[in-house]
């Protein structure tokens, strides 16, 4: 039953997809998305090879079927260096050993949209992708007319990095689709150019002042020397380079 009735308080709870999902799977699949997967997908899924899935049932349902499936999604891990998206990320993502989790599907049967599930879903992917220590971000692809999905991502705090034109092929026409992130684990995006600028800038002033900072206090310790050994006419004469001391270094500190 694809489309259950839902009761006034459903139970909803989350475990691995398993091998006695595989038809439940593949029909909700083939209802939900206008892209066809190939069988070898779904065995893939339900027997964990390279994807890591999680599915939605509802317990409380007293029709006999609750352990069916009524939400699910996949993922799989893939190398950062090899992904479409390592320009996106910081420095260290050319290390062989850093890596990403990729969305592969995602899906809520009609019955039960709108109940919190494709979030709780997501947020199980984001706590598996944040466990591993070399992962450095969840992302995934959406069909650019899916406005629920876009907006469930942004929401969820995902970022819209890309536009790409005719990513998706759909019974003869192209669609463009929107490609979404999530960093983890402290990974982050590259500094653009202006931000890259702005911290050499920042550091070069930062070495700076600590340089005119010693001169500062080295030259107060001059004048203080020379004014007690002068005259009582030259301490007169002394005090505006006090004055200007004390006006130049904290400016200089400052900045």
């Amino acid at each position: 039953m694809v489309n259950p009735k839902v009761s006034t308080q459903p139970k909803i709870c989350y475990r691995p997809i398993q091998p006695s999902d595989l038809d439940i799977l593949e029909h909700i699949h083939c209802r939900l998305f206008p892209i066809r997967y190939e069988s070898t997908f779904f065995h893939d899924v339900v027997n964990g090879r390279d994807i890591v899935s999680w599915g939605a049932v509802d317990s409380s349902r007293s029709d006999g079927q609750s352990d069916e499936l009524i939400g699910f999604v996949t993922a799989r891990i893939v190398l950062a260096k090899e992904s479409e998206i390592v320009d996106m990320l910081g420095y260290d993502s050319a290390k062989s050993d850093q890596t990403l989790v990729y969305v592969l599907t995602l899906g809520v049967v009609e019955a039960y949209r709108s109940l919190g599930i494709a979030s709780s879903l997501i947020r199980e992917v984001i706590k598996y992708a944040s466990s591993i220590p070399t992962c450095r971000a969840v992302y995934l692809h959406v069909i650019s007319y899916n406005n629920p999905a876009i907006n469930l991502y942004k929401k969820m705090s995902f970022k819209c990095v890309r536009r790409l034109q005719g990513f998706y092929l759909i019974n003869g026409q192209h669609y463009d689709s929107f490609l979404f992130l999530y960093y983890v684990n402290g990974g982050q995006s590259p500094c653009s150019p202006l931000e890259f600028l702005t911290a050499i800038v920042s550091y070069m002033k930062s070495g700076f002042n600590s340089v005119a900072a010693r001169l500062c206090k080295n030259g107060g310790r001059k004048i203080s020397r020379r004014a007690k050994c002068k005259e009582s006419h030259s301490l007169v004469s002394a005090t505006p380079n006090k004055r200007n001391v004390a006006v130049e270094c904290p400016g200089y500190e400052c900045v």
